[in-house]
Formats: C-alpha cells, sequence, structure tokens
C-alpha cells in the first residue's frame, strides 16, 4: 500500500491527531502561555477541528499556532501531502507541480513551499568534525547575481555557495558575497573543529587553512587528481550535483534573494 494512502494524508481530523502526537507527545501545550494542566478540547458541531482551550489563561488554540501553518487557510492535509512530497523528491519539486498534484492555486504552492524550505532550515549552531571526522569544503556557482559584462570571463557575476559536508554526516550551505579567503577562512574556523581531517582542492583561498588545521588534505584537480587514498571531495562534490540538478532541472530559476532557502 502507498504511503499515500496514509488516513492522515485524507481525512482532516486524522491530519491533526498525527501532528499533535508529534508538536505535543507529552499532551497539548498552550502556545500562548505554556500551561499544560488546564487545556481541554472544544466540542461543538461549529467548533473548528484540533480547537483547544487554556483555562489558565483563557485563551483558545489549535496546534497551528507558532508552526508553519498558523494563520494558512489550506486543509492540514494538504500541508501533509506537500511535506511528504518536497522530502521524498530527491531533486525537489516544483511550485507548478505542488499545484498541479495538490489542487491549490500556484500562489499558494509557492507560498507553501517556501514555508515549508524555512521549516526545513539547519537551526543546529554545533560545530562539524571533531575526532579524527572528515569535512570536505568547496564552494559552486549557481544562477546569476547580476548581468555579465560582454568582455568579463568567469563566473564572478554568478551567485557563489559555500558548502561543508561531513562524511556520513550533515552538510551546511550558506550563500556568500564572494570566495576570497578573508571571507571563507573565518566561517571554516568558527564551524569546523581544530582537530577534523579537512579536504579541500587547491584553491588559494584554502592555501593557508593548514596553519588553522593541521590535518588538511588537498586534492589537485588541476593535474588531474581526484581521489589519493581517502583523500577527496567526492562527496560534496555529489552534493553539489545533486543541489543543481534540482535548481536547473526542477526549479528553472532562483533569485539570490530565495537561494538560501533552497540551499
Amino acid at each position: 500500500m502507498s504511503i499515500l494512502s496514509k488516513r492522515y494524508f485524507h481525512d482532516e481530523k486524522a491530519a491533526y491527531k498525527f501532528v499533535e502526537e508529534r508538536v505535543w507527545p507529552d499532551g497539548p501545550v498552550c502556545p500562548h502561555c505554556g500551561g499544560m494542566d488546564r487545556i481541554g478540547q472544544l466540542k461543538g458541531k461549529s467548533t473548528r477541528i484540533g480547537a483547544y482551550k487554556c483555562y489558565q489563561c483563557r485563551k483558545p488554540f489549535t496546534v497551528k499556532v507558532g508552526t508553519i501553518f498558523q494563520s494558512s487557510p489550506v486543509k492540514m492535509h494538504i500541508w501533509l501531502q506537500a511535506m511528504y512530497l518536497m522530502c521524498s523528491s530527491k531533486k525537489g519539486i516544483s511550485a507548478n507541480q505542488l499545484h498541479r498534484t495538490l489542487g491549490v492555486t500556484l500562489k499558494t504552492a509557492w507560498f507553501m513551499g517556501h514555508r515549508i524550505r524555512e521549516a526545513m532550515k539547519d537551526t543546529e549552531q554545533g560545530m562539524f568534525g571533531g575526532g579524527g571526522s572528515t569535512v570536505e569544503i568547496d564552494e559552486t556557482f549557481i544562477g546569476k547575481a547580476r548581468e555579465k559584462h560582454p568582455k568579463a570571463r568567469g563566473p564572478a557575476h554568478m551567485n557563489k555557495v559555500f558548502t561543508l559536508v561531513e562524511r556520513g554526516g550533515r552538510s551546511r550551505s550558506v550563500v556568500v558575497d564572494n570566495i576570497k579567503a578573508k571571507t571563507l577562512v573565518p566561517m571554516i574556523e568558527e564551524q569546523v573543529r581544530a582537530d577534523s581531517r579537512i579536504m579541500t582542492d587547491e584553491a588559494c583561498q584554502y592555501m593557508h587553512l593548514h596553519e588553522s588545521f593541521p590535518d588538511h588534505h588537498v586534492v589537485k584537480h588541476g593535474q588531474g587528481e581526484y581521489v589519493r587514498g581517502e583523500s577527496h571531495t567526492n562527496t560534496i562534490e555529489g552534493f553539489f550535483s545533486i543541489f543543481k540538478r534540482g535548481m536547473k532541472g526542477i526549479y528553472q530559476h532562483c533569485g539570490k534573494r530565495h537561494l538560501p532557502r533552497y540551499c
């Protein structure tokens, strides 16, 4: 049976119950005063689904308050379908596809997509690496930040994305204004533990990383070298490959303003 046949993807009450079990694992919590003791579920024919009232602050609420669902007229089960489609699509899913699949307007699909991406933002501020873990570091160019001068060469006119990938772990991407050493090195020192193994290519901005990271390995792509034992940047190159296939093949175009959410 397809997972999309699950009841919470089609029944509004089941959808609310599904979300409540994850947002409130220990029972309803008032988003206004934080109370948990004197809370009752409101009942009645005209009462909205999932409505509760806190008898400490005397205010009603639903599980939507304080989440990406707040103030949205879109049904909860439609939100769950959108979240599943976005998370299960390896290269992403466009607003047009959500619009066609979910039966909502294009404007609504675009709004939902951006709210879901905002909720997926990396809020974990912990450092990468440590204990000999390997962190691959690289940057890539995508889209167009400004018009290219007819005589200009290189990707200076494109958006610049700087990325850290921990092998077997998480990744973090940031849109930067430039890829100079004075911009990237402080970011690396702030986000990567000094006892990590660092893998980069031979780009000049990483030339002095060994001063902060003794275990710094360089792969010389310019000389046709891509793997030397465990020294390589193939993990991060694969990350960029999937990211760019989604950006170019699914989303087609993304301005710099919204690019951080897609990252």
